[in-house]
């Protein structure tokens, strides 16, 4: 990960604060526990329990590195203080999905923060894109691999 820029909204900077946490404290611990009792099995070189403890240790490191190159360049956005008549990083966009005839809620968040699961898109996926800076009323359309998805934003939170 390069130094660019990582936009996060206040929650999404908690949670890799809470994660980074985690990682350096509980998660380390446990591992330089799981690493002692691999080692005193003997003979490393055949050692499966301590080759995984090692595979473990060097992904959460790399985790931990990650994170706090995150947050040092993170900058925050305060929901509260965007325009509530277009779509921002934090805002929830009301959609109506014309093919579905559904509505959906989407919550506009930094790429970092973003969980498709959870309603979480990213600012710079393709749903994201077509939002940034856009007002209700406005018809979204957006390329996806089963053709193009049509949605009509009816409210911006």
């Amino acid at each position: 990960m390069s130094n660019e820029e990582v936009i996060l909204t206040p929650e999404g900077l908690q949670k890799l604060k809470e994660e980074l946490h985690e990682l350096k404290t509980v998660k380390r611990r446990e591992l330089a526990e799981r690493l002692k009792v691999a080692i005193s099995y003997g003979d490393l070189k055949e050692n499966s329990e301590y080759h995984s403890a090692k595979d473990d240790q060097a992904f959460m490191e790399t985790r931990i590195l990650q994170l706090e190159r995150m947050l040092k360049v993170a900058q925050v956005v305060d929901p509260g203080s965007a325009r509530a008549d277009k779509i921002n990083v934090g805002s929830v966009a009301v959609l109506y999905d014309v093919e579905f005839e559904e509505t959906v809620e989407y919550r506009i968040v930094g790429t970092a923060e973003a969980n498709a699961a959870e309603n979480r898109i990213s600012y710079m996926s393709p749903l994201g894109t077509q939002l940034m800076g856009r007002k209700v009323g406005d018809v979204i359309e957006v390329n996806a691999p089963m053709g193009t998805i049509q949605y009509k934003l009816l409210e911006i939170k």
